[in-house]
Order: structure tokens, then sequence, then C-alpha cells
């Protein structure tokens, strides 16, 4: 276990930071974002000459590196280097909040294992304004991101999702939006949905109505922007209600979905655990030593 105070701790080591940047209105930059952006030794970004735009609209000078999916098994253990030399450096990502949906997550999760302080700053995000510009349920909601590319994984994520009565969050690109869709709405059924593109920026829009109609508005339109894709969760669930499964031993729950529902052992673990509101560990366990 590990206990991080993150402005009372007296370390010699440097201090990791996660700073979110706008997805569109540059307006959305926050006064603490630009002062620890400022602060820093360095910048590690996504793409140097995207954050370099932006650090010019602030004028921030501070240090660029480069760190992105392409570099980050060689520029991780680097970069936590120089943290533990007593440096501070600030992660970006092209917009928005670093580690979700990219390398980001990686870096934190070797800072963090070196015993150097992580601090998050609150900021944009495209997710959560998603959510609560869609009209669907917010009281729960499960950040899918993006979906598989390969049509069998694909089917085969979507079936574990398909039981989840919580809110469904995806992101989308647009090229792969209308298949998406398509293949959501053959498989989760024609839910009530919510599609955002360009948010904060001049052309921001909502399209709301269900999976089927989101369909058939792909087909006619011209797909720009990258997509937050929002999806009703399943009412079967609710009116099934969360212990359909309560006779069933934790390894009968996971031959369930690997003998019912024609899911990999993998994602059958994973779906028993969401099911039962247990570590994903736990089940693994129970069912590898059977």
């Amino acid at each position: 276990m590990k206990v991080q105070k993150s402005f009372s701790d007296k370390s010699s080591k440097g201090t990791l930071s996660i700073v979110p940047t706008p997805i569109g209105n540059l307006e959305d930059m926050t006064y603490r974002a630009v002062k620890t952006l400022n602060e820093v030794d360095a910048i590690c970004a996504e793409d140097t000459r995207n954050t370099k735009k932006l650090l010019n609209h602030f004028d921030i000078h501070t240090l660029l590196v480069s760190y992105h999916e392409h570099n980050k098994h060689t520029k991780g253990p680097q970069l936590i280097e120089r943290l533990e030399a007593g440096e501070s450096l600030a992660v970006v990502s092209d917009a928005g909040m670093p580690g979700i949906s990219d390398p980001g997550s990686d870096l934190v999760a070797l800072a963090i294992e070196a015993d150097i302080p992580v601090v998050v700053l609150p900021g944009a995000n495209a997710a959560l304004p998603a959510l609560a510009g869609s009209g669907l349920s917010t009281d729960q909601f499960y950040f899918c991101g993006f979906l598989p590319r390969k049509k069998k994984d694909r089917a085969e994520e979507l079936e574990r999702l398909k039981r989840l009565s919580a809110t469904l969050v995806f992101y989308e690109s647009p090229h792969r939006l209308k298949e998406m869709l398509t293949h959501a709405s053959e498989v989760l059924g024609d839910r009530n949905a919510s599609l955002a593109r360009e948010l904060t920026k001049r052309y921001e829009e909502f399209v709301r109505g269900t999976l089927t109609e989101l369909v058939q508005w792909a087909t006619e339109e011209q797909i720009r922007g990258e997509f937050c894709v929002i999806v009703e969760g399943s009412a079967e669930r609710e009116e099934e209600g969360d212990t359909w499964w309560s006779h069933l031993s934790i390894v009968e729950h996971v031959h369930h979905y690997v003998e019912e529902e024609d899911m990999k052992s993998k994602a059958a673990i994973k779906q028993t655990a969401l099911d039962r509101k247990l570590p994903k560990r736990e089940v693994y366990q129970a069912y590898h030593v059977e």
C-alpha cells in the first residue's frame, strides 16, 4: 500500500503533474494549468507541434519533451530518472485529460511505482460534458473508451456491456462511427442514445435519438470530428435485478458467459467481476484454481 500526501510530503524527488488542456475552446484552460506549465522543468507532450501552439498562445516557454504511444517504453524510464533526480514534469495530451485513452496512464503507473508524487489537475474533458448533455441517466455511468477495431472483438465487448444498467460512454472516430453505431444497435438493441461532436468548438453538435435513428443520421450526414457516443443502460438488467447469478458460484458464473454467451475467458472474468463487484484478480484466481 502507498499513501501520498500531495502537498505536504517533503521529498528530494520531483512531482509529476497531470495537466488537462482545452478540447477546443482555449478559454477552458485554467489559471492553475497555465501556472503549472510555466513552473515545471519540462512538459511531456503527445504531439509537440500541437502543444507548441497552445504554449505560444499562453506565452509559456517551458521545454517540451516528446512522449507518446510509440516511444513510451524507452522514454518513460528516462522521464522517471529525471523525476527521481528532483525535476518536476507535466504531462499533457493533444486535448483533454492526459491518461484517459492515452499513454499518460503508463507514465503515471511508473511514477507511482517509483514513489514519485502524482498531482492531477481538474479540467477539460470530453466524456463528462457529453454525458451531462445527453439527456440520459447520469446516476451511474461506465466509461468504455474506444471499442476494438476488429468486428469479432467489438461484438465480444458489446456482449459484455449488454447487461450493464449504467449509461455507457464511448469515444469514436468519424470514419468508424457508422459501423460502431450499427453494431451497437444489433447487439444492444434499439436503445436511446446521444452523439456529441466538436465539443466546446464553434460547430458543437448534439444528436439525440435511438441507435437506429443515429445510424440513419450517420448514413445521410458527412461525418466529421471526434465523437462521444452515449448509450442508455440495460433496462432488462434493472428488471431482472443484479442477482440473477446469486445461485451460481464464481466459477459457474464465469462458465455462464463462456458457454452461453460465447465470451472468451478473459472477458467473462471481467464481466463476472463487474456483476459481483469483486476485484478482477479475485475472480481470476477462483476460476483458474478450479
